[in-house]
């Protein structure tokens, strides 16, 4: 599917571009599809470890909201520094902006913002760098984006050892579990009522897998996960067990938390740190099936743009 007369902007609400020649490489890409790009990002003015100092990078988000001619505001990369932003977005100005805000990892921080203070909707999807930047392209991941940005629907699949036979529906929200439990006891948590119900996904980098447990514990005893239909995970990866573990491994881990928490765990999402990944759109209704390990979830009453 290829998308046309589509206005996409550019910002840098975490890190700076790994490879700044790759700037060029990624808009010539997306131009050639018949896109309008935006790009509010100076690599020039990066600073420290940041795509800019925080007031020159909310100064991108906000200019990419402020663009009648965006419908899509899509991050350069994650790594930090969004929590830094938080506390000076206008959360109005970004759910009356009617853009697409688009990214993962750091960006769920915005995500939650955005849902936790006017319920409005964004897409845990891809993002520039990494992905319509880079020097071999996923092409799954580029026309998974596509096709759920074209809606009306969206629907991704996945399977796993010992997923549960299940039929459930609710509003679909998540990301990196690290990023979402810093934000835990914050006004940037969304409220019981917007959760009630929910599937929850997630996905994480360079976490050991204690560090995993121990979160979805806190997120249990906060009374979150007794009100979920669902978690279903994503990519766990980039961690190093030690003697230490002594066994204790991602699927020993997996089996305690399967007999520990409240709600059914289900695995083989294509989301996370990894080169072929699904977009979800967080606030999403979902209608999730499971059985005989394999599951559908179906998303839907999302905001989409026309393409073509």
């Amino acid at each position: 599917m290829t998308p046309k007369k589509l206005g996409i902007a550019l910002i840098a609400p975490g890190g700076h571009a790994p490879e700044p020649d790759a700037i060029a490489r990624g808009i010539a890409r997306l131009e050639a599809q018949g896109i309008l790009v935006h790009n509010y990002y100076e690599h020039d003015k990066r600073h420290l470890r940041f795509g800019g100092t925080d007031e020159a990078r909310l100064a991108q988000l906000n200019a990419a909201a402020a663009d009648p001619e965006v419908q899509v505001v899509m991050a350069l990369r994650g790594q930090y520094g969004m929590t830094r932003l938080l506390p000076h977005i206008d959360f109005d100005r970004m759910a009356d902006s009617g853009k697409i805000f688009v990214g993962y990892s750091d960006i769920t921080a915005f995500h939650m913002g955005l849902y936790a203070r006017r319920g409005a909707l964004s897409y845990a999807g891809p993002m520039f760098a990494g992905d319509f930047a880079a020097a071999e392209p996923v092409d799954f991941t580029l026309n998974d984006f596509w096709h759920c940005l074209a809606g009306p629907t969206h629907t991704v699949t996945g399977q796993g050892e010992g997923n549960p036979a299940l039929e459930v529906e609710g509003t679909v929200w998540g990301g990196n579990l690290a990023m979402l439990m810093s934000l835990a006891g914050t006004d940037y948590f969304p409220q019981t009522a917007q959760l009630d119900g929910g599937i929850l996904f997630l996905e994480d980098i360079a976490e050991h897998p204690y560090r995993v447990e121990r979160m979805l514990l806190q997120l249990m005893q906060t009374g979150v996960l007794a009100r979920q239909q669902a978690i279903v995970l994503g990519d766990f990866s980039g961690y190093r067990l030690s003697p230490a573990d002594n066994g204790y491994n991602f699927d020993e881990m997996l089996t305690y938390l399967r007999a520990t928490l409240p709600c059914p765990v289900l695995t083989g999402l294509e989301f996370g740190h990894i080169p072929r990944r699904v977009t979800i759109p967080f606030g999403a209704r979902g209608h999730l099936v499971s059985g005989d390990g394999a599951w559908r979830l179906t998303l839907a009453d999302y905001p989409t743009v026309q393409l073509g």
